[in-house]
């Protein structure tokens, strides 16, 4: 089997505030900060955090725990997409992965 690049990605709530010359872009859930001096940059900042945040969970085996710890709970029957947007601002947080077998012995799914 070739490789496959998969992605598991978060759409997680965004905030950004000005404060004096620059801008602050937080993900309140997951209490992760950036800024910038424009709110693109900032945006884009928090973007790269993110993604650091939860790949180093990743790479801890911590994910699940931090989730947890924030208050993250699957949810059995998803709730319609356009209700999770019109509250608010969001930024969706691709983590990209290489799957270089499907050898059955190997996964638990």
């Amino acid at each position: 089997m070739k490789n496959k690049r998969v992605e598991l990605g978060f759409n997680l709530p965004v905030k950004i505030v000005k404060k004096q010359k620059w801008y602050v872009a937080s993900c309140p859930i997951l209490d992760v900060f950036s800024q910038g001096p424009t709110e693109d940059q900032a945006k884009k900042n928090l973007r790269e955090a993110l993604t650091a945040f939860l790949l180093s969970c990743l790479e801890r085996s911590t994910l699940d725990t931090v989730l947890k710890e924030c208050g993250f709970q699957p949810i059995i029957k998803p709730a319609k997409k356009e209700s999770f947007i019109s509250q608010g601002d969001y930024i969706n947080i691709p983590i990209p992965f290489l799957v270089k077998s499907r050898n059955p012995e190997n996964c638990h799914a």
